[in-house]
């Protein structure tokens, strides 16, 4: 980050802290124009956790039984963030009863005490518009028992905090923080008397982010699918909202979510969790089909790439592929080097997954998360198909960047199932190599058919495979093909080391082989979990080779065993934890 990138940060900072204590200023508002409905979706089992005082945020577990949330110690930024964004809050309402109750009502209130005079970390638009988004759907299990002196403390701070909004949300970072901004601005000038000449000019405002933020495929320029998700939602919150007053949506709202409707569909498996790439997670559960449900959209058929991935689906059995090149510039500091990269899921159960996202693990993690190694698909010599940029004084941020630039795909019919095919150039500046994956899924669902190449596809390209020969001693340049799989898979070598099985909980039983070109290994890896203290253990089938030719091609399947029954009754319950 450059010296007038961190003057300007510091400048925000201070704007931010100026008009938090100038909000002070504000009167409190009477009440609510009618009585809000709870919109979000919280986990019971993290609620229960809250009560029991087990506080987990960004990937840190702080044992509070007989502290106040306010008075720990943040053990990092990110932590801070999530505990001053309230979304915890829905997980307390999710469990419902009095402790819960009486647990969320102690911590608005000494929230309030604490910072609602202007001070804190919280006083950031993005966080605040997350915070009066949950105190205004919450607000019925908040002031339940609560006294009139309570009362006016509450109402006066979601007062102050709305005027904050309507002075900094053009301060908050384009994208998913600014359209939290905007929401919570748009939902406290739509719920609390008195307050509607706010709200118009946020609808206004919300309606150009969407135009300049929601391409015509439905997408975001951070290819992020839970981070589309999150916007989808607060789209559709607000359309909510506007409809219990009596108010239409702005078309520009309108038609954003309209766009972005069939992209979530196609980036959902058939287990209804999204697709984990670009730093994005499974998303929270229940979040997908609520947030549908409530778009009043009607299933269509998508044609072509959703958000720049291609989605294979047959009888229960979805594969997504990241078919185009990774974001760019201030989009690509949470993107990952995936490009080729699928997962699959069989029913409810992920098969092959990507890594995910190290981010509340730490730096270490988050840069391997994203690193082409951490994806299943090919890699040249323990190279990524993309690069990280170098942070910089002032940001420990790393862009990607020296990504693939032609990501060509084809879709088409095929004997027996559909095929997909693309290609990536990331790997052609160094090795000369452009890598070609075609997937095959049959219609029943049970095989999915996979071709890999390496190849030169210029007298350039072939100059500098010739070269990048010479630095290898003639041995050929290696390359590895990696397929993780999910911490429930039991996986083992199989027909003599020729094969792997592989058991899902479900009772299915999957097989990888391959046509003898490359060797075959299962090694560890890890599953990076939102939500969890640690990594968790699981495992990756491994195909390795050398590239010794101009084109080099690998063949592999991944498929049902034969005596799998074609319909499973998978009754198995995942029970939530926090390992």
């Amino acid at each position: 980050m450059s010296q007038s990138d961190t003057m300007a940060n510091r400048w925000a900072r201070f704007q931010n802290r100026l008009y938090a204590r100038l909000s002070q200023r504000r009167r409190a508002v009477s009440g609510f124009v009618g009585q809000p409905e709870p919109r979000t979706v919280g986990s019971f089992a993290r609620g229960r956790q809250l009560v029991a005082g087990n506080l987990l945020f960004a990937g840190y577990l702080v044992e509070a039984d007989d502290t106040d949330l306010w008075d720990v110690s943040a053990p990092s930024a990110e932590f801070d963030d999530e505990r001053h964004g309230f979304a915890w809050l829905d997980d307390l309402a999710a469990v419902g009863d009095m402790r819960a109750r009486e647990k969320a009502q102690r911590w608005v209130w000494a929230w309030i005490k604490v910072h609602g005079a202007g001070q804190g970390p919280g006083w950031a638009p993005d966080l605040t518009g997350r915070r009066v988004m949950r105190w205004i759907n919450h607000a019925m299990f908040l002031l339940r028992g609560a006294d009139e002196a309570q009362s006016k403390l509450f109402f006066r701070s979601l007062s102050q905090q709305s005027w904050f909004l309507s002075k900094r949300w053009s301060a908050a970072t384009p994208g998913l923080p600014r359209f939290e901004a905007l929401a919570g601005l748009v939902q406290a000038g739509l719920a609390l008397e008195g307050s509607e000449q706010i709200a118009d000019p946020a609808l206004r405002a919300l309606a150009r982010e969407c135009e300049k933020h929601v391409d015509t495929q439905g997408g975001i320029p951070t290819r992020n699918p839970e981070e589309l998700l999150e916007v989808f939602t607060l789209l559709s919150w607000t359309s909510a909202a506007l409809s219990e007053v009596g108010r239409g949506t702005p078309a520009a709202q309108t038609d954003a979510i309209k766009r972005m409707t069939p992209t979530l569909r196609n980036l959902r498996h058939a287990d209804g969790a999204l697709a984990r790439f670009h730093g994005g997670g499974r998303g929270i559960d229940g979040r997908l089909d609520q947030a549908l449900a409530q778009s009043g959209v009607k299933p269509q058929p998508a044609a072509g790439l959703s958000m720049g991935f291609a989605r294979l689906a047959a009888a229960r059995t979805t594969v997504i592929v990241d078919a185009s090149a990774p974001p760019k510039g201030g989009a690509s500091f949470n993107a990952h080097a995936s490009t080729a990269a699928f997962e699959l899921t069989s029913g409810r159960r992920p098969l092959i997954v990507n890594c995910g996202s190290g981010d509340s693990f730490g730096a270490d993690w988050r840069r391997a998360g994203r690193a082409t190694p951490s994806h299943s698909t090919l890699s040249v010599d323990g190279y990524s198909s993309a690069r990280l940029s170098e942070p910089t004084r002032g940001s420990p941020r790393e862009a990607l960047i020296d990504g693939p630039t032609s990501v060509p795909t084809d879709t088409e019919d095929a004997f027996e199932g559909q095929r997909f095919m693309v290609g990536q150039d990331g790997y052609a500046k160094v090795f000369g190599l452009t890598h070609a994956r075609t997937l095959e899924l049959r219609f029943d669902g049970r095989e999915l058919i996979g071709e890999d190449i390496l190849l030169t596809s210029t007298d350039k390209a072939k100059r500098q495979f010739d070269k990048a020969m010479d630095a290898s001693g003639l041995k050929g340049i290696a390359f590895d093909i990696r397929f993780h799989l999910h911490p429930d898979v039991d996986a083992a070598l199989d027909l003599g080391g020729s094969a792997v099985s592989m058991a899902l909980k479900s009772g299915e039983i999957w097989v990888f082989r391959h046509d003898n070109i490359g060797k075959l290994s299962v090694e560890p890896s890890v599953y990076l979990e939102k939500g969890r203290l640690k990594p968790r253990a699981t495992k990756q089938i491994v195909l390795s080779g050398r590239a010794m030719e101009y084109a080099t091609r690998i063949r592999w399947t991944l498929s049902k065993a034969q005596d799998t029954a074609y319909a499973v009754r998978d009754l198995h319950r995942d029970e939530p934890d926090f390992d």
